[in-house]
């Protein structure tokens, strides 16, 4: 699957995006396998209640299911003004 990461999560691992094979049922499995890689995905997923994710442009939830899923993307929430 295709994962993109935004703002300062981008500026933590270091890619805008990058293709990803994983076994992960749930998005919350998919970042526990990023995690497990290396230091930059421990430090942009540090806090995961700092962070929103999109499955296929959609928002989700970390619960949610990968089944199917072309892109995830993680980003911050962002803020109006």
């Amino acid at each position: 699957m295709n994962v993109l990461y935004f703002a300062w999560v981008r500026e933590r691992i270091g890619l805008p995006r990058e293709e990803v094979a994983s076994e992960a049922a749930t998005v919350a499995e998919l970042v526990d396998e990023l995690v497990a890689r290396e230091e930059r995905y421990a430090a942009a997923f540090a806090d995961r209640s700092a962070l929103r994710v999109a499955l296929d442009q959609e928002l989700s939830d970390f619960d949610a299911p990968l089944a199917g899923v072309r892109e995830v993307a993680f980003f911050p929430p962002m803020t109006g003004g």
